[in-house]
């Protein structure tokens, strides 16, 4: 397999570049600001410069492309939604497009945003969207320019990205603003009124690759069986601090919050935990517990 990853040095996309490269597939990547350490072609790449992508497409010989560029500041977006708009609405369309006329395989990576995180049970790839934020609207806006430039795209909706970057094994994401807080000990405030599937870019960055091995088409949603809230991670993340006797991590440091207590630009859903059973279905395998996703970031924590 030869594949191109959009967003090679995020911390999902230097994932997929380490992890297809451990299985022996010749990859590629592209980056917006900063080049990642890899030893493969890479490429610097505005996603909204469809000209520049198919320049980069026609000097390999790629089988697919897999798409992790996006703008995530959540709050950012809210701001300057024409922006958001442009990289996550209409870029991927334009990036699909180019990879269906030339009969490339593509993965799109999306978001839980694209729920409004009011319903009750786990959010199914059918479930209805309803985005409350520019965030979601635009990656949801991204998911069907894709389906309609190519008929054949994989879809993946990932839920609260955590996890080592795949190139330096920096420690990225939640858990390390939490270990990093509990270490110099400060109390940190995290919600208890929200609920998500957490995904360890390195669990999901093998996934991803699977799913196109398998020439997975549709909609799937990548992300751990735990659905719970940024409390109970961080109460996860304290108990492991603990046991390695490493840190004096006293309970009281952690604080129940709540994001009506939060002045931020952008709304947040409240439950937007993801059904994982289809893709369970499809690799014949379970998706993890948050239990052995800590496990495997063990060492970095």
């Amino acid at each position: 397999m030869q594949l191109l990853v959009v967003g090679a040095n995020g911390l999902l996309g230097s994932n997929v570049i380490a992890k297809a490269l451990a299985r022996d597939w010749e990859c590629a990547g592209t980056y917006h600001a900063t080049e990642p350490a890899f030893d493969v072609p890479l490429h610097e790449l505005d996603i909204r410069d469809t000209d520049r992508f198919t320049t980069i497409l026609d000097a390999h010989e790629f089988d697919a492309v897999l798409n992790c560029a996006a703008m995530t500041d959540v709050d950012g977006c809210e701001r300057n939604p024409e922006h958001a708009h442009a990289v996550n609405g209409a870029a991927p369309g334009e990036l699909a497009r180019v990879c269906a006329d030339r009969e490339l395989a593509f993965c799109h990576v999306s978001t839980d945003y694209v729920f409004d995180g009011n319903a009750e049970r786990r959010y199914t790839e059918s479930a209805p969207t309803s985005p409350q934020q520019v965030y979601g609207e635009s990656k949801l806006t991204g998911e069907r320019t894709v389906e309609k430039a190519h008929d054949g795209a994989l879809l993946a909706r990932l839920s609260f990205i955590y996890g080592t970057h795949g190139a330096t094994g920096t420690l990225t994401g939640f858990p390390a603003w939490v270990s990093d807080q509990l270490r110099k000990g400060e109390s940190i405030p995290l919600f208890a009124d929200q609920t998500v599937t957490p995904s360890r870019a390195g669990q999901a960055a093998t996934t991803l690759i699977d799913l196109l091995a398998a020439d997975v088409t549709g909609t799937v949603h990548i992300a751990s069986r735990s659905c719970i809230t940024p409390y109970e991670f961080g109460e996860r993340i304290r108990e492991r601090l603990a046991a390695s006797r490493s840190l004096d991590v006293p309970v009281e440091l952690l604080a129940e919050g709540s994001q009506s207590a939060v002045d931020r630009a952008a709304t947040r859903p409240l439950h937007t935990c993801l059904d994982v059973e289809k893709v369970e279905h499809v690799l014949d395998r379970d998706q993890p517990p948050l239990a052995d996703d800590l496990d495997a970031i063990a060492d970095a924590l």
